[in-house]
C-alpha cells in the first residue's frame, strides 16, 4: 500500500535547535511544522518550508497551546471553543504566510501535544479545531487520530482527513496516546517501532496496551522529531516499509 511517513519539525526557537530536521527531511515524506506557540518562530517556519520544498517533502501547520515553557505538552483547563478556533486559525494563517514566502504549498494541519490529546477526546474541541482550519483554507487536509473525535470533526466539516498512527507511542484503551509518564508509552527502539507499524498496516487495526482492538484506515505513520533516536527511527521505518512492499510517499503530494 501507499503510506506517508511524517515527522514533527521546526521545534527550535531562535538560535536553539531541537532535532536534526535537515537529515529527517531526507527520509520522511511529510513535515508538520511548529507555528511559534509551543515551539518554532517565523524564521524557522520559513526555513523549514524552504528546505522541505527542496527535498520534495509536503508541509503542514502544527499548532499547539501557547506554552513554550512546557513545549505544548501540558493540559490547559478552562479554554473555550472560541479560543481554540482563534488559536488554530492564527497559527495556521501564520504558517500559510511562511509557506507563501517559501513558494511551497501547505497541505494539511495537525494539532500538537496536549491540544491534540484534548481534541481527540472532546467532540466540541475537535470541531473548534476543524472550524479554525476551515476558516483559513477549506482545502486543507486535517491530520487526525483514526476513530477519534478529530476524524469525526473532519468528516462533519468536509475537511479531507489524513488518518495517522504513531510509530513511537503506545495507545491507551481509549485509543488516544498513552500518557508519557506511563512505562512503555514512548517507544525508543526502531526495530520495535517498525514491527508495531507493520502489524498495524497488515491488520488494519490499532491494539491498545490493554489489548483492545480498533479497526482503522491508515494513511500516514508519525514519528516525533525531538527524540535522540528520531533519525535512526525514521531511517529504519522507511527502509522497513519499503522492504515490506509499501510505497512511501506523501499523503497529499506537494504542488
Amino acid at each position: 500500500m501507499r503510506i506517508d511517513l511524517n515527522a514533527d519539525m521546526g521545534e527550535g526557537f531562535g538560535s536553539w535547535r531541537m532535532g536534526d530536521d535537515d537529515a529527517l527531511l531526507e527520509v520522511v515524506t511529510t513535515a508538520n511544522v511548529a507555528c511559534g506557540f509551543h515551539a518554532g518562530d517565523p524564521q524557522i517556519m520559513r526555513r523549514t518550508a524552504e528546505q522541505a520544498r527542496a527535498a520534495g517533502v509536503a508541509v503542514g501547520a502544527h499548532p499547539g497551546y501557547a506554552d513554550l515553557a512546557g513545549f505544548g505538552r501540558r493540559p490547559v483547563s478552562g479554554i473555550t471553543e472560541r479560543e481554540i478556533e482563534t488559536l488554530v486559525a492564527y497559527q495556521v494563517g501564520a504558517f500559510a504566510g511562511a509557506c507563501a514566502l517559501a513558494g511551497h504549498r501547505m497541505t494539511h494541519v495537525k494539532t500538537h501535544g496536549a491540544l491534540g490529546n484534548a481534541c481527540a477526546d472532546d467532540e466540541g474541541l475537535a470541531l473548534a479545531v476543524a472550524r479554525g482550519i476551515r476558516a483559513v483554507d477549506p482545502g486543507l487536509h486535517f491530520m487526525v487520530m483514526p476513530g477519534k473525535a478529530t476524524e469525526r470533526a473532519a468528516e462533519r466539516l468536509d475537511l479531507a482527513p489524513i488518518r495517522e498512527v504513531y510509530a513511537d507511542r503506545a495507545y491507551a484503551d481509549s485509543f488516544n496516546l498513552a500518557p508519557r509518564a506511563q512505562p512503555g508509552a514512548v517507544v525508543h527502539d526502531p526495530a520495535t517501532a517498525l514491527a508495531a507499524v507493520l502489524r498495524m498496516l497488515e491488520d488494519g487495526q490499532i491494539v491498545s496496551v490493554g489489548g483492545k482492538v480498533l479497526p482503522v484506515q491508515i494513511d500516514s505513520v508519525c514519528l516525533h522529531g525531538d527524540t535522540p533516536e528520531a533519525l535512526a527511527m525514521a531511517q529504519r521505518l522507511r527502509s522497513g516499509l519499503e522492504e515490506a512492499g509499501h510505497e512511501v510517499a506523501p499523503a497529499v503530494p506537494p504542488a
